[in-house]
Parts: structure tokens; sequence; C-alpha cells
């Protein structure tokens, strides 16, 4: 692994232990060239994903630009990080499980809306704001309905 520092490639692992759950390993790294210390994680990878755009662009799928959308849309709320990366870490299942290599962006915005409604009614909204263009107050008031509607539903499931 090649040092983000000094780009040497000669770094060595200092440390492993299984992280997600297990579906990950962090490996704690060192530079024996310029001491500098990072870390890794290795991940199990199913096929290679490709996000097509609304625009019809195609670009690879990148965990780590969904995880920081994630955490965009839970900045200063009180969610656990390791919910945050349990919901990444299912979504990233669901897409790859599908069986196809081609994702269409909107499905991508879909998983992540419906991961972030079971982890914070803000953050959802936040999220949907963006996904969806809100361009007026009223586009908040029909998701705060929807979401309001959920919840009556849920009650009445519960009764």
């Amino acid at each position: 692994m090649r040092c983000p520092y000094c780009q040497s490639e000669d770094t060595q692992v200092k440390d492993s232990r299984p992280a997600e759950d297990g579906a990950a390993i962090r490996r704690r790294r060192v530079c024996p060239d310029c001491g500098g210390r990072f870390t890794t994680f290795e991940r199990v990878q199913l096929r290679d994903l490709v996000v097509v755009k609304k625009s019809g662009r195609k670009v690879p799928f990148d965990r780590d630009k969904l995880l920081r959308s994630v955490e965009i849309a839970v900045r200063k709320r009180n969610v656990d990080p390791e919910r945050i990366d349990r919901a990444v870490t299912g979504i990233v299942r669901q897409l790859e499980s599908s069986g196809e290599t081609e994702v269409a962006s909107g499905e991508v915005g879909r998983l992540v809306m419906e991961a972030l409604k079971s982890l914070d009614d803000v953050a959802y909204v936040r999220f949907a704001s963006v996904y969806r263009n809100f361009r007026e107050a009223k586009d908040f008031h029909e998701l705060l309905g929807e979401l309001k509607g959920d919840e009556v539903k849920g009650e009445e499931d519960a009764s």
C-alpha cells in the first residue's frame, strides 16, 4: 500500500482488526520512510458497480461518496456512527446483490432515503430536500405529510 504522505511503496501493517460487524478489516499502517501513520479498510467487493447519472453519464460507484452524503444529512444529529456505517454497508450490499453492474442514481437515492428514514427524520428531510430538488416550502410540507402518514400508519399497525 502506497504511503499517502510520501508516496513510498513500502508501508507496514502494525495492527489489523475486524470492522463493520466483520464485513471489513481495519488496518493501521506505518511508513518506514517518513514515519507517517494511516488507516486502510479492506472490504469484500462482489462486483464493480457503475452509477448511471440522470444525464446518462456513467461513473464508478464510490462507497466513500455515499458515506459522505449520509454523514452530511446526519450532521449535528445524535446518530451513532456505527448505525450510519451499517446503513451504508446495507445499501452497498443491496446494490451489489441486485445482479446488475449498472445502477441508476435514482435507485441509490431511493435506498439512501429508506435508510435515513429509519435513522433520523431530520436527516431524512435534509437529504430529501436535495435529492428531490425542493424549490418551495410546500415541498417540505408535502414530505412532512408523508412522514406523518407513515407514523400514523405505523401506529395503526401496532394496534
